[in-house]
């Protein structure tokens, strides 16, 4: 495995799910999974610094990594978004670079930041709060707190998919295949899995990662390909 995830944490903001960061020592492809949040990330490669605004994954693709870098990711929790890069245009790597500026900084909505850290994201993410950069949908929040009554179901799924790109029950089964994933990896057996997750059967589970994570469930249980970030909750 040519990259190493060093830390993750996750927030006490409100807008901000977790914060983490990790480093390559070698380069290759690697299984970029499903993913149902949008992520603000700092890449510091071969002396450059770059700020990207990237979008959730709603299925698996291969990703090239390139060796010797670094990358710190501020993953913003569901139903938090920026209305100046609408989620729905960012979708399975239609990511955003922002501008560099002076001193190793990056340009956004007409002014100059400071690049955040790992260790100072919610202060950042505070100043473009109060800078009104980033927006709650109250009803994507309500929904995933368990008020299915606040809006009728098509309403919901349209600020569903203002606010994250995808419905509600594609956000559901990407959860559910990263929560899978992470069992598997950790030793359990596919059957037990299938019930822990809520798979109707192992024919089901099989199919839903073989689209989510790109793998069946014995190629991930054995390790074979390097995955993106998978974190417990």
């Amino acid at each position: 495995m040519f990259i190493h995830f060093d830390a993750d944490r996750p927030s006490d903001s409100r807008s901000v799910e977790r914060v983490w960061c990790c480093h390559s020592d070698g380069g290759g492809p690697f299984l970029a999974v499903a993913s149902s949040h949008w992520e603000l990330v700092v890449t510091r490669l071969a002396g450059k610094t770059t700020v990207t605004v990237h979008g959730p994954e709603t299925r698996a693709r291969e990703v090239y990594c390139p060796p010797d870098g670094e990358w710190v990711a501020i993953r913003f929790r569901a139903g938090t978004y920026m209305p100046q890069f609408p989620v729905p245009l960012l979708l399975n790597g239609r990511d955003v670079n922002l501008e560099p500026s002076w001193r190793g900084r990056f340009r956004l909505d007409g002014a100059s930041w400071e690049v955040p850290t790992f260790e100072n994201a919610e202060t950042f993410v505070a100043r473009l709060e109060r800078r009104g950069l980033l927006r709650r949908d109250a009803a994507v929040v309500a929904a995933l707190e368990g008020d299915h009554l606040a809006l009728t179901k098509r309403s919901r799924q349209r600020h569903f998919l203002n606010a994250t790109g995808m419905t509600h029950t594609t956000l559901r089964q990407i959860e559910r295949a990263r929560f899978a994933t992470r069992l598997l990896r950790e030793g359990a057996g596919a059957g037990d899995v299938a019930a822990a997750a809520g798979y109707f059967d192992q024919p089901h589970l099989t199919r839903s990662l073989r689209r989510l994570i790109g793998l069946t469930p014995g190629r991930i249980a054995g390790g074979e390909r390097q995955l993106s970030f998978l974190y417990k909750t």
